[in-house]
């Protein structure tokens, strides 16, 4: 055992106990008259039901506002939160991974207007492990129970511990705030940060994918047409039974099962059920419907067919570069030579810096006359059109004007 290890102090239960959660208008009452007063940070966590439902809801929100005790909210009791919101409104939310929690709060009317990610935050500070416990021990001396964090939270009733887990996720999200703010400002980012946070908060939803089946694990191995319908078929049967029972697609059949299918063509009960990635119970219950859905796709006319290769609006492999375009591989390797010196001067992780795919596409692609003169106002511009924050691009910027003159002979400006 370590001496950081020694000297941490376990953190069990909240310091004011576990709350009763929230499961009625009168109680939701209570918790909004107390959620009104206190200091301008307001903590807040969610717990969803992933890899055991099919929705991404969430199935516990908690709060803590600066100054008061934690507040433990069923959103599935309360669906509508938005007095709660309309009492923060004017604090600053905190989270971790903000990313991942956003859209099951929205969906209750939980909405904030100011944010400060902690995950994030420590990215951008150069923290070696940013995962809430760890920052929890590294920058608080305090280490959390971890045995809870893959439960299923659509459990009802919640039980004890998992509520004593879930509380503690907000007990000390203010201090460690703080504290990662700290770290932000010694070194100058402290502003680059919040143009980071509010990013997220303005970001909008992501779009469906048009062919989300192709996102199969292992369908590289499936290449005819045919078998590929047969995976589209598969996955959308899948997908219409985990959305009508509320089951997370993989427990319902696995990927593999359907890659499995897929190759083999199955036409019969004992055919299908010989495969062993059928053995499971709700892969077995549900066979009928998996050979539906095989003979539709075996049924299909030429002309219904997927396309093996999928139009994307996507560039070559990188391992093709060198070979198929040797002059934008030479800006991408002076490009991500600039910016990871850059990345280890400011002591923060490359993709934070610069999204790795805005930097192939610029060179892959480069702006206007950016290949031959050097012209950093179309690289702000290209930069800025696909998201990069201001900050991101007055640091990257100017290098990344200098490495597309690569194959140039203006190289020497």
């Amino acid at each position: 055992m370590s001496d950081e290890e020694i000297l941490l102090v376990p953190l069990l239960t909240p310091r004011d106990g576990i709350p009763l959660v929230v499961v009625d208008g009168e109680s939701l009452a209570l918790a909004i008259e107390a959620l009104g007063t206190g200091g301008i940070y307001v903590a807040v966590d969610a717990e969803r039901a992933s890899g055991y439902r099919y929705s991404q809801r969430a199935y516990l929100i908690q709060l803590k506002r600066e100054g008061g005790s934690i507040i433990l909210i069923d959103p599935i009791k309360c669906p509508d939160l938005s007095g709660v919101n309309q009492v923060l409104l004017d604090c600053e939310w905190i989270l971790h991974a903000s990313t991942q929690d956003l859209a099951c709060l929205r969906e209750v009317g939980i909405d904030p207007r100011r944010m400060f990610d902690t995950e994030l935050g420590a990215r951008l500070a150069g923290c070696p492990r940013v995962g809430l416990g760890p920052l929890i021990e590294s920058l608080l001396g305090f280490s959390l129970a971890k045995e809870h964090s893959a439960v299923d939270w659509s459990t009802r009733p919640l039980p004890e511990p998992w509520l004593g887990y879930a509380a503690l996720d907000v007990e000390l999200l203010i201090e460690l705030r703080n504290e990662v703010a700290e770290l932000l400002e010694e070194q100058g980012k402290l502003a680059w940060a919040y143009e980071e946070f509010e990013a997220i908060l303005l970001a909008p939803a992501p779009k469906p994918r048009s062919e989300p089946w192709r996102r199969t694990s292992d369908i590289h191995q499936v290449k005819k047409p045919l078998n590929q319908a047969v995976v589209r078929e598969l996955w959308y049967a899948r997908d219409n039974l985990a959305r009508s029972t509320d089951i997370a697609p993989g427990r319902i059949l696995r990927d593999s099962a359907i890659v499995q299918a897929a190759l083999k063509l199955p036409a019969t009960d004992r055919e299908l059920l010989a495969i062993p990635a059928f053995n499971s119970r709700n892969a077995y219950n549900n066979s009928s419907i998996w050979l539906e859905a095989i003979a539709r796709a075996k049924t299909l006319p030429e002309s219904e067919l997927p396309e093996f290769a999928p139009k994307l609006d996507a560039l070559p492999p990188l391992r093709v570069w060198q070979q198929r375009a040797p002059a934008a591989f030479a800006r991408l390797e002076a490009a991500r030579s600039a910016i990871s010196t850059l990345a280890l001067d400011l002591d923060m992780p490359i993709e934070n810096l610069l999204a790795p795919e805005n930097v192939r596409r610029i060179c892959w692609e480069p702006p206007g006359d950016s290949a031959t003169s050097l012209n950093p106002g179309a690289v702000a511009a290209f930069l800025a059109e696909r998201g990069a924050r201001r900050w991101q691009i007055s640091l990257v910027g100017e290098p990344i004007a200098l490495a597309l003159l690569t194959t140039s002979e203006l190289r020497n400006i």
